[in-house]
């Protein structure tokens, strides 16, 4: 469909390439072509709308055979208008100057048009023709037929129409009919099936005897090398207890000539270590004599160095004594002696006691 846009009392069509299009103004021809563009006036204008592009007409119709036999024929046929002149004069393309549409139905005219007159062909042809033939050679007979006819139809170019092709995809008789013509195929392909079965059957009992008869002679077979296996286990074992033996002697000579190896390396150790022993006894006893010794002569050393030392701090200490007077001396008697007092929680002094020690005090500050 072209497109139409108003603007100010003006209409402008725009076209496909695929569309022919015929613009008639006041009775003459203005525009005329496909993929036009151009304004006009919707009141002055005649517009025509022509499809110029192949297009496919499937139809599907039924047709009767010789012997009075329903088949439905599906086919196709493509068409396209050759000359858009001469079918916009034999037909209604005419579209409206406002919306573009068709005022008419001219490709439903068109293809009935081509429907009934492939239809007239094909029931021609079919009517002479038994079922069976019309199921085994029917499709190419009939598409032959209709392509002729259509292509003789001497209307169709007079409308300006050209078929391009036809195309018959199938004729089928009734369901009924059908499955009848079914029947003795399905019996043969069922026969045959059952033939097939019954030789696999026979196959498969032929290849079970001879699986059996082979695993009789493996298991014969089986049996023998058995035997032979028994008797190699025999020999091998035999083999095996005089190697051991004779390992055997060999690990117990080995054995009793490392024993007395042992043997004499460990009495020539025990003598070695008893000599070591004794003579680190001997050096032992010897170091402790003369650390006693020495120690001894350490110990004298030091007692006479601290009674001399004790003597020289006695003799020290009355030299310091005698020139001290006998106050000092009682005073640091008393000192002494608080030194070695034990503890006294307290300490009651009467009043004799106080004068007299206070006399005694105040005579020794005289003297």
């Amino acid at each position: 469909m072209a497109d139409i846009t108003r603007r100010f009392g003006w209409r402008h069509l725009r076209g496909a390439p695929t569309t022919h299009i015929r613009h008639h103004r006041a009775g003459r021809l203005a525009h005329d072509g496909p993929g036009l563009s151009f304004w006009y006036r919707s009141l002055t204008a005649a517009l025509s709308e022509v499809p110029v592009d192949d297009r496919e007409l499937a139809m599907t119709f039924h047709a009767r055979t010789s012997d009075f036999q329903d088949v439905a024929v599906q086919a196709t046929v493509t068409y396209r208008i050759s000359d858009p002149g001469v079918a916009a004069a034999r037909l209604d393309f005419s579209i409206d100057p406002d919306t573009g549409v068709w005022r008419g139905t001219p490709l439903e005219h068109l293809s009935t048009l081509l429907t009934e007159t492939a239809q007239q062909h094909a029931l021609d042809i079919l009517a002479r023709t038994p079922l069976s033939g019309a199921l085994v050679d029917g499709v190419a007979a009939v598409r032959e037929r209709v392509a002729a006819g259509l292509g003789a139809e001497p209307r169709l170019p007079a409308t300006g129409i050209e078929v391009v092709a036809v195309r018959v995809m199938a004729l089928r008789p009734e369901p009924d009919v059908e499955r009848a013509l079914r029947t003795p195929a399905r019996e043969q392909i069922q026969q045959e099936a059952d033939r097939a079965t019954y030789e696999r059957r026979a196959v498969a009992v032929e290849r079970e005897r001879a699986i059996a008869e082979n695993e009789l002679a493996s298991k014969i077979e089986l049996a023998r090398r058995e035997e032979q296996l028994v008797e190699q286990r025999g020999t091998n074992a035999r083999r095996e207890a005089e190697e051991h033996a004779a390992a055997d002697a060999v690990r117990a000579q080995a054995e009793a000539a490392r024993t007395v190896r042992l043997a004499e390396a460990e009495a020539a150790r025990a003598v070695r270590l008893a000599d070591a022993e004794a003579t680190r006894s001997v050096r032992l006893a010897e170091a402790e004599a003369r650390r006693t010794v020495t120690l001894g002569e350490a110990e004298a050393r030091a007692a006479r160095e601290v009674g001399e030392a004790r003597a020289q701090a006695q003799a020290a200490w009355l030299r310091v004594h005698a020139d001290v007077d006998v106050a000092t001396l009682h005073a640091l008697t008393g000192t002494r002696l608080a030194e070695n007092l034990p503890h006294i929680d307290s300490v009651t002094v009467s009043p004799d006691v106080l004068t007299g020690l206070l006399a005694r005090l105040g005579h020794g500050e005289r003297a």
